[in-house]
């Protein structure tokens, strides 16, 4: 696949993102979406991101905006689903792409934790279907994390990974198809636990943010938690286990403090108030301060 013709379906948040991934690799990227002004502005937040990161802007030249799904993925070697989190939604589209796709199409789904098999059961060919987990935005943020079932062929995974890699991104491959894949749980057993520290008020939820934030969280960009159990010893790790585990939150459901916010219309930035009060101004300074970092964290990788 050294150039591929790929189809993004879904032209919101990640697959505009995605779209513009592939465009500044070199790839004939077409982009489809049924909300109109998703598709119409898929060309301009690609060009105002090319530009914002000092890219060649002559990328967004190779993202073909089309509404007609058909069009959209009848020539294409790869195919990526990037619309809304419904298990419905994505099953009924794959089922609609696979009637309009050659036979050696590549068929992936961004889904952040549905699990692959899922959405992919209803298929005639399920050896070619996958998942491909970006992580938000996805021209920033490396990682790509590659599931397949138990149908996926072992070729699919492979030149899946290879074609990701080629583009920049940071491949790795999830061996079993479990809800969440290996980002997503991660970081919901982290926020399980940050939530039920503020519930039992043991802190409140500034506190969990700068704990994290000014401890841990500084190492975790070059130390992972199982090089962190290495550098300290797998013996203290056990010792520490023993004592901290038995008091970690296990609740096999969400949070009932969660649920109450939820309930109360806290949304967090969506109604200016969550787990802490968000002003206009305190939101956007937030989204800059990480986009700056993510920004500062490309550089450094490149």
């Amino acid at each position: 696949m050294a150039k591929a013709r790929i189809a993004v379906v879904g032209a919101g948040l990640m697959g505009h993102g995605i779209a513009q991934v592939f465009a500044l690799a070199g790839h004939e990227v077409s982009i489809q979406d049924s909300v109109a002004a998703n598709l119409d502005s898929a060309k301009t937040r690609i060009l105002a991101n090319l530009r914002d990161l000092g890219d060649d802007l002559s990328a967004a030249e190779r993202v073909r905006p089309t509404g007609d799904l058909a069009e959209a993925v009848r020539k294409a070697d790869y195919v990526i689903e990037a619309v809304l989190e419904d298990l419905s939604l994505k099953q009924k589209l794959f089922v609609a792409i696979e009637e309009n796709v050659q036979p050696h199409t590549i068929l992936a789904s961004n889904t952040s934790v549905i699990p692959i098999t899922k959405i992919m059961e209803g298929l005639r060919d399920r050896s070619r279907a996958l998942g491909t987990h970006w992580w938000n935005p996805p021209y920033l943020v490396p990682l790509v994390e590659v599931i397949g079932t138990e149908w996926t062929s072992p070729q699919a995974i492979d030149s899946t990974m290879v074609l990701h890699k080629a583009a920049g991104k940071m491949p790795v491959h999830v061996k079993k198809d479990v809800p969440g894949f290996v980002g997503n749980r991660l970081q919901h057993a982290l926020w399980r636990e940050a939530i039920a520290l503020v519930e039992r008020g043991v802190c409140d939820a500034e506190t969990v943010d700068t704990v994290i934030k000014a401890s841990f969280g500084r190492r975790l960009a070059v130390l992972g938690p199982l090089e962190n159990a290495d550098l300290v010893g797998t013996d203290l790790t056990l010792a520490i286990h023993k004592t901290v585990l038995p008091d970690i939150d296990n609740r096999p459901g969400p949070s009932p403090y969660l649920e109450a916010l939820v309930a109360k219309g806290k949304l967090g930035f969506k109604s200016g108030e969550g787990f802490r009060a968000w002003s206009t101004d305190a939101q956007a300074a937030l989204r800059t301060k990480v986009l700056h970092h993510l920004k500062k964290a490309r550089t450094a990788d490149a």
